[in-house]
């Protein structure tokens, strides 16, 4: 019997494994999958001479977060890799806006695009440097974050209070119009807003794409040497080192509950595995609440709650093998690790809302990574591995190009939407097509075969909408890891904070177990329950 079970080995699974682990705990990681890392994985099955990304990348939340920051992951392999520049997203007329890891740099980079607009990034990036570390430790704590919150509101005031949190309330497309002259600010924030499925004209996207901007000002956007596994990798080597075990190909059925308590799990074999103190689940909302813990031990007020869950957009990626390094109308381009595609704010907008109405987006705005420019090891020299990814609806009712892609997501219509990637590339790099030496396409459905947490690869964990933040993920209650079930905590992607590799979800899932566990913990662990159900009835 281990003292607490972790169901799900990605990052966040390994996070909270490795935080029980240094609190004395026995604890046994259960994954389904052949190998752990859930969306952190890479292999050569693109070429075998190239090493490429199953999902995530990039880690700019892995690098800022304290959660992963603590673990000390340097000590255990993890070497981070920079490209030259964090971001370009360059222009149809061969400039690019480009974001440096020196501020005045970017500033530059801004300005030879719109007269002031560097003095408007360094005003964004001044409020960064009074209200950043304040933010995270905000973010990336349990919500409430009580002891985070006085802190917070004194950085906020005195960078502005009310007219600060305004701006970073407004939709991204507000922000850039009011504080910008030409196209370059405007496209760094909005491009990164759109790693969530949030629109330009969604409120509260200039928080998110203030906030990754400005880690990538601060910290960039880094990868880890040798592949995202790598990362994987130095999480495994650190819980084993502190005597954590993991047990792959494993997949769990159902947790066990009894009179109100969860007691452990069963496996798709028939094995019950107890768990004396805590269940943690790397699991997603829908697949915990009414999956693995049956409507019979939940309120009935959950089911309807889980009716409404709000998965965030579907992907669709294609990863590619170079011959050489993609010939970009913008040389600045070629500099930097990810790269935004996109012809302008107005045309992000259209592609958000075929997106909205059903349709797979005419124009994708479309996410791509240069891994060797980041990491040499990546492929031969000469050589460049990339991926580039674009969201799709969930539920095709049209296409909005010319392809007729129904969602069927058969060979016609992959190799139908992987041309339409390609021709997004062609356009601002002419040539490209005459580089690709191999190429993988990885349709929605397939998301789901590699991390279940991933169905048509909805890589958040749910969607970034305000609707379902903070108090409000997965559902209405306290925005916290503790579930209704007493001794299981919810520990993925879908819980606050929410998606992106920071490990935060699982930190706090720990942190609950933790806490519960101590007899101060046991007596008011009742007293939760019953605020939760008082704000979630």
């Amino acid at each position: 019997m281990a003292d607490a079970v972790v169901v799900g080995a990605g990052p966040n699974g390994l996070v909270a494994a490795n935080m029980l682990a240094d609190a004395g705990w026995d604890v046994l990681v259960l994954e389904a999958q052949p190998e752990p890392g859930g969306a952190v994985r890479s292999d050569r099955g693109v070429h075998p001479d190239y090493v490429s990304d199953l999902c995530s990348a990039f880690y700019p939340l892995g690098v800022a977060s304290p959660a992963i920051r603590a673990l000390g992951l340097e000590g255990h392999g993890l070497r981070w890799k920079h490209a030259p520049a964090v971001l370009a997203h360059p222009l149809p007329d061969g400039r690019a806006a480009v974001l440096e890891r020196d501020p005045d740099a970017t500033a530059a980079s801004l300005d030879a695009l719109g007269a002031g607009d560097g003095d408007a990034w360094l005003r964004l990036w001044g409020l960064w440097e009074e209200m950043g570390d304040a933010v995270l430790r905000a973010l990336f704590t349990p919500f409430p974050p009580v002891r985070a919150a006085l802190p917070l509101a004194a950085s906020a005031r005195r960078a502005g209070g009310l007219r600060v949190l305004r701006s970073l309330l407004a939709p991204v497309r507000t922000l850039g119009e009011q504080e910008f002259a030409g196209p370059g600010g405007p496209l760094l924030l909005a491009g990164a807003a759109l790693h969530t499925d949030m629109f330009p004209e969604s409120t509260g996207g200039s928080v998110f794409g203030w906030l990754l901007a400005m880690i990538g000002q601060r910290h960039g956007w880094p990868v880890p040497e040798g592949g995202s596994g790598e990362l994987t990798a130095a999480l495994v080597r650190r819980l084993e080192a502190h005597g954590g075990r993991i047990r792959c190909g494993t997949p769990v059925t159902s947790v066990i509950v009894r009179d109100g308590r969860a007691l452990g799990v069963r496996t798709e074999g028939g094995e019950a595995v107890r768990a004396a103190r805590a269940v943690l689940a790397d699991v997603s909302a829908p697949a915990l609440y009414g999956g693995l813990v049956g409507w019979s031990d939940l309120p009935g007020s959950l089911r309807a709650d889980m009716r409404r869950f709000t998965w965030d957009h579907a992907t669709f990626k294609v990863d590619w093998a170079l011959s050489g390094p993609i010939p970009w109308a913008s040389p600045d381009a070629a500099r930097a690790g990810t790269v935004h595609l996109s012809p302008g704010l107005d045309a992000m907008t259209d592609y958000s809302g075929h997106i909205a109405t059903g349709r797979v987006p005419a124009e994708p705005f479309a996410l791509l990574g240069q891994m060797t420019t980041a990491d040499p090891a990546r492929s031969p020299a000469g050589t460049e591995s990339v991926w580039a990814y674009t969201h799709v609806p969930h539920r095709v009712k049209g296409d909005a190009g010319p392809d007729g892609i129904t969602g069927a997501w058969d060979e016609r219509e992959r190799d139908a939407m992987a041309r339409r990637v390609e021709d997004v590339v062609e356009r601002f790099a002419p040539g490209f097509r005459d580089r690709v030496t191999a190429r993988r396409v990885t349709a929605p459905p397939a998301f789901a075969e590699h991390d279940a947490n991933l169905p048509g690869g909805a890589l958040n964990g749910g969607t970034a909408m305000i609707h379902q933040q903070l108090v409000f993920r997965p559902v209405p209650g306290l925005g916290r890891a503790e579930t209704p079930v007493a001794g299981l905590y919810l520990a993925s992607a879908s819980a606050h904070p929410g998606g992106g590799v920071h490990g935060a979800c699982g930190a706090n899932a720990a942190r609950a177990a933790l806490a519960h566990a101590s007899p101060a913990g046991r007596l008011l662990t009742p007293a939760l329950r019953s605020l939760t159900a008082l704000l979630a009835p």
